[in-house]
């Protein structure tokens, strides 16, 4: 129960304080277990980018931006699945 309390109060943090391409990089690297597993770049299962708006409080169209933004970048990589990397991390700590 401590753990999930820690969980809202970072969320809600991240929604006061931070942009949605920094939102929709946190999201993406929890969702590829950064800092949980030992290799986590891999690749996840089909998430849409109407899910990935909800989860981070955006629209569908900021969320495709950016998605395309960090492929170019080198972030992320689509084949057949999201396969997130991670050097997403920079998104995330730059300030």
């Amino acid at each position: 129960m401590l753990s999930r309390n820690i969980r809202i109060e970072e969320d809600l943090i991240d929604q006061l304080f931070n942009s949605s391409e920094k939102r929709l990089a946190r999201t993406l690297l929890l969702l590829a277990r950064y800092g949980k597993e030992p290799h986590p770049e891999r690749t996840l299962p089909k998430v849409s980018q109407d899910l990935l708006a909800e989860m981070i409080s955006t629209t569908r169209s900021r969320v495709n931006f950016f998605m395309n933004r960090f492929e170019k970048m080198g972030f992320i990589r689509y084949n057949g699945g999201l396969q997130v990397h991670s050097s997403l991390l920079s998104v995330v700590l730059h300030d």
